[in-house]
């Protein structure tokens, strides 16, 4: 239900991965695992990772473009900038505002906004209320990840699941009776243990200590993480459905976060929706954090397995804990 002066939806995407891959195989030869192992447990093949030179604004700047042309627009036309990302180029100045300046979108405010995972959701759930309010018309949302920058090669349980990427999407006004239907965030706080970066901020800032006891790799309790995984990503999707005031069945297209197979597998049987309604990329990529749910809606929108009047959902779930989904009747810019 519209719940704004405008209805508010997404469209143009675009997403960008860089063209180095490791394989498991190439993680064969690095840690004790083998790719059987790796595929078993993950459904992961293989991912991508930025090159030494290349940041997140890098990898949030290409993307952008292509939301941007996808989308039809100028970047002088954009309001708004926001960027879902754990990885930033640095604290400050926030990713947006280099981005900003990268591609020329000299009229846009600009921020960050972290959720882990669930960053772009969080961001993109953010723009829609912006957009339905009246306050703006033009919002770039960006979820980008240089994993590979924060994740301990050394450690097999935590390597082979990470990598880098972008995407990115534009929402603006769309016709009454399409765009976002319901949206939802949620968080748990006393889960923030089980997924996290110890070191780096203010609580354990950077020393020689902190470096030397490896406390600025992501840490995670793999099996408490799952366990919340796969059941909230099954009551965080009904939560949404329910909202949109549609049932399950008329869901078209699901885009998860793609961070195991497994996890896909059990929300999808949760949710009695078929593999075929679910895009899944992982393999190709792994977990990419903020940037997994757009680099593989606009894979998706691009490949044209979703079409205008589709009811999408899209879900994810992260560190924090943090949750959030929504429900879109996809459709075209409004006239």
């Amino acid at each position: 239900m519209k719940a704004g002066l405008f209805s508010s939806g997404i469209i143009g995407t675009g997403s960008f991965v860089p063209a180095q891959i490791i394989t498991n195989q190439d993680l064969e030869k690095i840690v004790d695992t083998t790719s059987e192992w790796i595929v078993a447990r993950t459904g992961i093949h293989q991912r991508r990772i930025a090159d030494i030179n290349q940041a997140a604004s890098d990898l949030s700047t290409i993307a952008a473009k292509r939301a941007l042309e996808s989308a039809g627009l100028e970047a002088d036309e954009l309001d708004l900038i926001i960027v879902a990302t754990i990885t930033p180029d640095m604290h400050f100045p926030s990713t947006a505002c280099i981005v900003q300046n990268n591609i020329g979108a000299a009229k846009a405010a600009a921020f960050d906004l972290e959720a882990a995972c669930s960053g772009f959701l969080y961001a993109l759930n953010v723009a829609n209320q912006f957009i339905a309010a009246g306050f703006y018309k033009n919002i770039l949302v960006i979820g980008a990840e240089c994993l590979s920058r924060i994740t301990n090669w050394k450690d097999r349980r935590t390597c082979i699941l990470f990598g880098d990427g972008a995407g990115a999407a534009v929402v603006s006004r769309v016709d009454d009776g399409y765009g976002f239907l319901s949206q939802y965030l949620g968080a748990d706080g006393s889960g923030g243990s089980s997924l996290n970066m110890k070191a780096g901020g203010s609580r354990l800032p950077a020393s020689l200590e902190t470096v030397e006891k490896e406390l600025h790799y992501v840490s995670m309790d793999g099996s408490e993480v799952f366990k919340f995984a796969v059941r909230i990503m099954t009551s965080a999707a009904e939560q949404a459905i329910k909202a949109a005031g549609i049932k399950k069945e008329e869901i078209d297209f699901l885009v998860p976060h793609q961070a195991n197979i497994r996890i896909i597998d059990g929300a999808a049987k949760r949710l009695n929706i078929s593999l075929d309604k679910i895009y899944v990329n992982l393999h190709k990529y792994g977990n990419m954090s903020a940037a997994s749910i757009p680099v593989a809606l606009d894979e998706a929108v691009r490949s044209e397995k979703i079409k205008k009047g589709d009811y999408v959902c899209m879900v994810g779930f992260g560190g924090g804990l943090t949750w959030a989904s929504n429900v879109i009747k996809w459709a075209v810019r409004a006239k």
